[in-house]
């Protein structure tokens, strides 16, 4: 679960800060290819950033790993937002948490890189 949760968290991570790290990257164009590769499985990172989130604040002892599994919990809110009109139900209140957190977007993206790439470590 450790892996998957890293590899997801860099996945997110790339999606979601992709406006700062392509100023970053200038005319190379890098993170754009990688995120273009990504984009059609936006969905399921974002899916699994939620549930692996969920499990590991459940069975989380420290407070850095909440935090950590907090940060990933948000970004897979901000990549799930396309899919929130499709559940009538929670559509008002999940747009509500997205809309809030999207001036963070690229933040929150940086942070999931981070994050990723310490629990690879």
């Amino acid at each position: 679960m450790g892996l998957l949760f890293a590899i997801a968290n860099i996945c997110g991570g790339l999606l979601l800060g992709l406006t700062t790290l392509d100023k970053w990257d200038g005319e190379k164009n890098f993170f754009n290819k990688i995120a273009g590769f990504l984009a059609p499985f936006q969905t399921v990172i974002g899916g699994v950033l939620v549930v692996l989130g969920l499990l590991s604040v459940i069975r989380s002892g420290g407070l850095i790993g909440a935090i950590y599994s907090v940060a990933s919990i948000l970004g897979g809110l901000l990549l799930l937002t396309d899919v929130f009109s499709k559940v009538p139900a929670l559509e008002d209140a999940l747009r509500k948490i997205s809309d809030k957190l999207m001036p963070f977007k690229a933040i929150i993206g940086i942070c999931l890189i981070v994050i990723g790439l310490l629990r690879l470590f």
